[in-house]
């Protein structure tokens, strides 16, 4: 709890925990559609939080029992209900790919790059082909075929919107932000999801009003019926006997006589050309482009979270696309976590430091270099550096003629001198770093 967002964070995430063991309680509880829907309010409840929780209960939440299809037959929901395939699909693989490149330690140009490639891979053939795969009917490898375009539009669309948020974000003032260990990395990529969402919403709506998308779906168990029946109703209905509401399908195939699916489309639902296909996909194609390269006027780009993550730039720190590590690194506001004391506003330096003990007539003087938390005025409170604890530092009072030695303990952490102003001392030891002494 270093800087003042960590408190809103802390609050953000304990309703976040609450709103997803609500939606899921309630999908398995009382919710009449398939499990893959279920997992994907779930997955998008966990990445959105209460946001999550208020797009169910507005799109998807039957309001009462009987009433789910007719409850998610507007356009507006069932477009909902297929950016929550997008987001819970692509989200998934993104983090998991986030988390593992900024453990690598890769620059944040290939990071994005693998995150796109990762989350479109599992959202494409992991959630949509296999999780859907009994809901779509066909064979794995025709559901991947019919997805691939819907799933690339959508996904190019929802990574133009993350890859910017995530690109500022993570190296802007607070770098703590790329690193996974980091409450600020979770929310940047929760923000980030929010506004893929927002930017694949529409063309999910589109998708699904020309049955390119499925969307929110129903199921329902069905009556029990004797066995010739049932096998009579099987050779007439190869598909499961489900009430589907925006079935997935390529196009312009139909969905199977006696299905159920074609009563549940949106209406307006029709074939969608090829210019159409083609503008849309070029269209999430240059915005994908843009997302992905734009930041790289404002940060720079080949820096990764081994070379600043964890960084806090101080106020008006201004960086700039050419701005090395080592510059960030040298202009970093200190981490407050790095405080091995705090001091309140009486606390004064200059105290006169004892030896720590004579050693064959030697006085040895111990020093130690950290860094303090001081309150230098009511309310005031700074981050130093300090010698055992004060500023200015403990006075060494020595007689002329006498024998000392001064031990010094670097526990800050970057590398330090100490200068002897007034003292003749070997010049070796007289501490101007990179001059007469190595720090």
């Amino acid at each position: 709890m270093i800087q003042p967002i960590d408190y809103f964070l802390v609050a953000w995430f304990v309703l976040v925990a609450i709103s997803t063991i609500w939606v899921g309680v309630d999908q398995f509880r009382h919710n009449p559609e398939p499990a893959v829907m279920k997992w994907g309010f779930i997955l998008v409840t966990l990445y959105l939080g209460p946001i999550g929780a208020l797009l169910y209960v507005l799109a998807d939440k039957e309001p009462r029992p009987g009433e789910h299809e007719e409850f998610t037959r507007p356009l507006w929901k069932q477009g909902i209900g297929s950016t929550i395939h997008c987001v819970a699909g692509d989200a998934t693989g993104i983090i998991v790919a986030a988390v593992v490149v900024a453990s690598l330690g890769l620059p944040m140009w290939l990071d994005l790059i693998i995150e796109y490639a990762a989350g479109f891979a599992f959202g494409l053939f992991v959630f949509q082909a296999l999780f859907m795969k009994n809901m779509m009917g066909g064979s794995y490898w025709q559901n991947v075929r019919r997805s691939f375009l819907p799933e690339f539009i959508s996904m190019n669309l929802m990574m133009a919107g993350m890859a910017p948020v995530m690109s500022l974000l993570m190296m802007g003032r607070d770098m703590r932000a790329m690193l996974p260990t980091e409450l600020l990395f979770w929310a940047v990529m929760s923000f980030g999801i929010a506004v893929g969402f927002v930017l694949a919403y529409p063309v999910n709506v589109w998708m699904v009003k020309k049955g390119l998308k499925h969307g929110l779906m129903t199921v329902r168990p069905q009556p029990a019926t004797h066995p010739q029946e049932h096998d009579a109703h099987a050779q007439h209905n190869p598909q499961p006997p489900e009430a589907h509401a925006g079935h997935d399908q390529a196009a312009g195939a139909a969905s199977s006589p006696g299905s159920g699916h074609e009563a549940h489309q949106p209406s307006g639902a029709g074939a969608v050309t090829v210019p159409q296909l083609t503008v849309v996909g070029a269209f999430s194609a240059i915005a994908l482009v843009v997302g992905m390269v734009a930041p790289a006027n404002a940060v720079n780009m080949t820096l990764s979270a081994h070379d600043v993550g964890g960084l806090i730039m101080p106020p008006g720190m201004i960086m700039t696309r050419d701005t090395p590590a080592e510059a960030m690194r040298d202009m970093a506001a200190v981490d407050p976590r790095a405080a091995t004391a705090a001091y309140d506003v009486d606390t004064r330096g200059d105290e006169v430091l004892e030896p720590a003990r004579v050693e064959d007539g030697v006085r040895v003087f111990e020093l130690t270099v950290s860094q303090i938390r001081w309150e230098i005025l009511p309310g005031v409170t700074v981050d130093a550096y300090a010698y055992n604890g004060q500023i200015p530092g403990p006075r060494l009072q020595v007689t002329q003629g006498d024998r000392i030695r001064i031990d010094v303990t670097n526990e800050l952490d970057e590398s330090t001198t100490v200068h002897w102003h007034g003292l003749d001392v070997p010049n070796e030891m007289d501490g101007p770093a990179g001059i007469t002494q190595d720090p």
